[in-house]
């Protein structure tokens, strides 16, 4: 299955095909979120207000878990099977996944400022979803860091496998420390604990932002594809361009 897309041209096709689709997705599931989220449904008897913030907060974390596993898995499969796309979905991967682990700890401030009183505190989740973050830095760094692309997806890989250790730390972290968050409430043994006028917004904004994320990964690796393809072509001409020496033999 993963050798059918080996080949830029076909992926391509296939990006080019699928793009449309998911960004009308992700306008439409992010326009209901949104509106039944702020609109439609109720605040919380203890929150107020302020628990609309979960409406982006929620979904963010999310999405910095999912693009995280995305993210190792496409490292693994370049360090294993050597696909040629792998480090391109790796590279794409990456800042968004950066992005929605900025706006979770972001979102997260907001909201916990009149709940805990506080812009932070050091427990368990916070803390492992701020080193999440210094990993998304990181495996982009040492990405570019080496003049060889090769040596650098290479190191990134291996951190970036090295690193989704954190992944489960930060998904069980409130069940094996005593933090300030609380348990998992959305998918759980008996059902969700949220109520469904709370829980389809939710999950709504959790549609919409997984689509926006396949969206720009479409956009991104189409980009990085078209982009190897010019240096390729720049580093082509350059091999095929006389040297001086061979310019002053002809001449003689």
């Amino acid at each position: 299955m993963l050798h059918r897309f080996a080949n830029p041209t076909r992926f391509l096709r296939l990006a080019a095909a699928m793009q449309p689709w998911m960004a009308a997705l992700t306008g439409v599931m992010l326009a209901f979120g949104l509106y039944f989220g702020l609109f439609d449904s109720p605040g919380d008897y203890q929150q107020g207000e302020s628990v609309r913030i979960m409406y982006v907060h929620v979904p963010s974390a999310w999405m910095a878990l999912l693009c995280y596993t995305a993210l190792a898995g496409s490292c693994a499969v370049s360090l294993i099977w050597k696909h040629p796309l792998a480090d391109v979905a790796a590279r794409a991967t990456a800042p968004i996944g950066a992005w929605f682990t900025f706006l979770a700890l972001v979102t997260g401030s907001l909201w916990g400022k009149p709940m805990w009183g506080t812009w932070w505190v050091w427990d368990a989740r916070l803390t492992s979803v701020l080193i999440l973050f210094f990993l998304y830095l990181g495996y982009m760094a040492l990405d570019n860091a080496f003049d060889d692309p090769g040596r650098g997806a290479r190191a990134s890989s291996i951190l970036a496998l090295v690193g989704f250790v954190n992944v489960p730390i930060i998904k069980f972290s409130v069940d094996w420390w005593n933090t300030l968050h609380q348990p998992a409430s959305v998918i759980k043994m008996g059902g969700s604990a949220i109520h469904p006028s709370m829980l389809m917004p939710l999950l709504l904004m959790g549609v919409g932002f997984t689509s926006y994320y396949f969206w720009v990964l479409l956009i991104r690796i189409r980009g990085e594809i078209c982009a190897n393809k010019v240096r390729s072509l720049r580093l082509r001409q350059v091999h095929e361009q006389p040297s001086a020496d061979d310019l002053s033999e002809e001449a003689s």
